[in-house]
């Protein structure tokens, strides 16, 4: 069955024929092609192994750090290819967040979400620093939580805070696309309710991908999904056009729970 085409114009990411190996024989990604929209959550779902995480970073090219992944075919970020943008400056394009809520432990929630600059050699002034710093924690709704332990360790909040804390991280260089794999699997349902919300209001300014084992969250909070099997991209679609239609019957029997 041919898999079905989404038109989205202008996308800010456009993938093509990319295929991943983690041995150089057999593929954990197989030719995959699709766009992904402007100010929009799209969520990648699939069952363990399916390839997901995989494909979510391949858009910013983590694979790079290991010598033995293969990765061929191109992504393009708003038009430019990602083979020729540095990785330093495509990783400030293109944030990631983790599955485990993860700020430096030894750093300050402060130096937490400036530590991208620390880190790239930016010199920045104070009142510079502090305004990143009061920006990335508002638009994540943590600095009136936080704006009096600025000072503390990062390691000091709720697991949910920590997370929201390496959200504003990748917030900090105003990032085109935010890429998150699986970021509240670690958290309890109300620290996970509000990354949801967040999201929701994060894509007026960014776009999101994510990757969810979680289905009732893609339904809730995303407005196209790809679905991922064995490798390959099963489908891909308008969210709610894919929960009560979906195309391909592999779609349909991991969404009804029979398999994944």
């Amino acid at each position: 069955m041919d898999k079905p085409i989404v038109d989205i114009k202008d996308p800010v990411l456009r993938i093509e024929n990319l295929h991943v190996s983690y041995d150089g024989i057999k593929n954990s990604v197989t030719d995959v092609s699709a766009s992904v929209k402007k100010h929009a959550i799209t969520a990648i779902m699939g069952p363990s192994g399916c390839g997901k995480s995989t494909l979510l970073r391949a858009i910013n090219r983590m694979h790079d750090l290991y010598p033995q992944i293969k990765t061929t075919g191109k992504i393009f970020l708003n038009g430019d290819d990602i083979s020729s943008i540095s990785n330093i400056v495509l990783r400030r394009k293109i944030g990631m967040v983790f599955q485990r809520p993860n700020p430096f432990p030894t750093m300050s929630i402060y130096d937490n979400v400036i530590a991208g600059y620390k880190l790239n050699g930016f010199s920045l002034k104070k009142h510079e620093r502090d305004e990143i710093v009061e920006k990335s924690l508002t638009d994540v709704s943590l600095w009136n939580e936080v704006k009096d332990a600025l000072n503390k360790k990062g390691t000091f909040l709720s697991g949910g805070q920590q997370q929201r804390l390496c959200i504003a991280r990748a917030l900090a260089f105003q990032p085109d696309v935010i890429l998150l794999d699986e970021p509240t699997s670690a958290l309890d349902p109300i620290a996970t309710a509000k990354i949801e919300d967040l999201l929701l209001e994060l894509k007026d300014k960014y776009s999101i991908v994510l990757v969810t084992h979680n289905m009732a969250q893609a339904a809730r909070i995303s407005n196209f999904s790809m679905f991922m099997y064995l490798g390959e991209l099963v489908e891909y679609g308008r969210t709610k056009d894919m929960f009560t239609k979906p195309v391909d019957k592999r779609t349909e029997e991991y969404l009804t729970g029979k398999f994944g």
